[in-house]
């Protein structure tokens, strides 16, 4: 669990179904049980912020966990930081292979971020090497349609997509910000 570094420990039991009406229990409750892993399918949340993608992908990434897998869970900015550093320092094969190590690789909020076309081409090298051989959690806030404008450019994305849609579950997700019920925006007019 220290290893894979969470932001949080919330698990299943900890998920508020009833409040995103959009999300199947019946479908994260499948992917809980990790047959996702045997059949190395990637799983993407895809809606906008504050749908509570992050809280499902960590939640699998904590029973990945439990289950002796090892995990590692990251942003996608600093994900793209470290793989920069390591190109700067010619040491992108050793970060790349050691992000390959990992069982499972949560990469969380692509999308928040724009991407240099370097970075964008450090995760492409890390998503083909993972490719049919490892799994994949990717929560984003962005349309796949619109990935071209995060990774540079389309004819880079589309390839990236292509891996990880490939052999994947994805779970759109609509609603309203968890972090914001409750609360009322209310707009001024001056």
């Amino acid at each position: 669990m220290k290893q894979a570094r969470f932001p949080y420990q919330k698990d299943l039991l900890d998920f508020d179904f009833s409040f995103q009406p959009s999300i199947n229990q019946a479908e994260i409750e499948d992917l809980n049980s990790l047959r996702f892993l045997a059949e190395q399918q990637n799983v993407l949340f895809v809606g906008n912020s504050g749908v509570c993608k992050t809280h499902l992908a960590t939640a699998l990434g904590i029973e990945c966990c439990r289950q002796g897998e090892r995990t590692r869970f990251i942003q996608c900015g600093e994900l793209i930081r470290q793989l920069e550093a390591a190109y700067d320092q010619n040491r992108e094969k050793e970060l790349l292979q050691k992000f390959f190590g990992y069982s499972v690789l949560i990469i969380d909020e692509i999308g928040y971020l724009p991407i240099s076309r370097i970075g964008a081409e450090l995760f492409f090298q890390l998503i083909e090497k993972r490719y049919e051989r490892k799994t994949n959690i990717i929560t984003t806030n962005i349309a796949l349609s619109q990935w071209g404008t995060v990774f540079s450019d389309k004819k880079l994305a589309n390839p990236i997509l292509d891996r990880l849609i490939h052999r994947s579950r994805v779970i759109k997700i609509t609603g309203q910000s968890y972090r914001m019920r409750g609360h009322v925006i209310s707009s001024s007019k001056n």
